[in-house]
């Protein structure tokens, strides 16, 4: 079965890799073991953040797994709190000594900040791209009105939205917005922090496949050409997640799984950084 591993940059040349290793719910008590156990399991595309903490231990991973620096596909984000354009640039410049690394491949604004004008921080965000501190630049958690107003402000060319999305959270009309300007989308919480474990849908599904719930879910995302970055700290479980490109869901089944939605269904959702709401 030939099937893509990644996806490719609507904006300019690059892709990322379908699959990737999140580090957010590990917050300063991640190992450096555990991202090997990813690295090693056949990860290409490492998730970590200045807020989560884990910057170092993904850096010693890293080098640790004796790839290429080119052979990874390296996140990081600049957080809400620092997206005035002298703190942008100290936050990059500490993420990349946490990570002892030249550059990321994907910088993201972490999330938005109501008191800081997206005017002040889009310029701060094309610059490290201009420097060569990021090879590409994107959002995280933006809305439609946010998105719209990120890349009208932008010098460069955004090339990601990173967003909540899993089967329990309707984001179709965020994915249409990122779609429209040409941008992947990037699944955090893919597996709703273990709240779809225990779905009867995905378990009727994934006992006649003969995958884990997880593995279904994650190839619900992928088969929607969205990217995704589960994480896990047991080594067993980071392998089987991974191993999702070798079966195809039906339409029935993809179906089934979309209608699992509901109202109730966000995880993260800190009301106040998103001026306007969620859409």
């Amino acid at each position: 079965m030939n099937v893509p591993t990644s996806l490719p940059f609507g904006a300019e040349a690059g892709a990322v890799p379908l699959l990737g290793f999140g580090t957010s719910p590990l917050i300063g008590g991640l190992s450096s073991d555990t991202v090997l156990a990813a690295l090693r399991a056949g990860y290409r595309h490492i998730d970590t953040a200045r807020k989560y903490r884990t910057e170092p231990a993904v850096g010693e991973a890293m080098r640790a797994s004796g790839l290429k620096r080119e052979d990874i596909f390296l996140t990081t984000k600049v957080s809400h709190e620092n997206l005035r354009a002298s703190d942008f640039a100290r936050s990059v410049d500490e993420s990349l000594a946490a990570l002892k690394v030249d550059y990321v491949d994907l910088l993201l604004i972490h999330w938005p900040n109501p008191a800081i004008p997206l005017s002040e921080c889009m310029p701060a965000l094309a610059k490290a791209k201009r420097q060569g501190l990021a090879r590409h630049i994107g959002v995280a958690n933006f809305n439609v009105a946010l998105l719209d107003e990120a890349v009208k402000l932008c010098r460069e060319p955004l090339v990601a939205l990173q967003a909540e999305y899993h089967p329990y959270l309707e984001q179709a009309k965020l994915l249409a917005a990122a779609r429209r300007h040409k941008l992947v989308f990037i699944a955090h919480c893919p597996l709703g922090r273990g709240r779809l474990f225990d779905d009867s849908v995905l378990g009727d599904i994934a006992k006649a496949r003969g995958r884990t719930i997880a593995q279904i879910a994650l190839r619900w995302l992928i088969q929607q050409d969205i990217a995704a970055i589960p994480f896990s700290s047991k080594a067993q479980r980071i392998a089987e997640n991974f191993d999702v490109f070798d079966f195809t869901l039906s339409d029935d089944e993809m179906k089934r799984i979309a209608g699992l939605k509901r109202v109730n269904g966000r995880i993260a959702n800190p009301v106040e950084r998103v001026s306007g709401g969620w859409d």
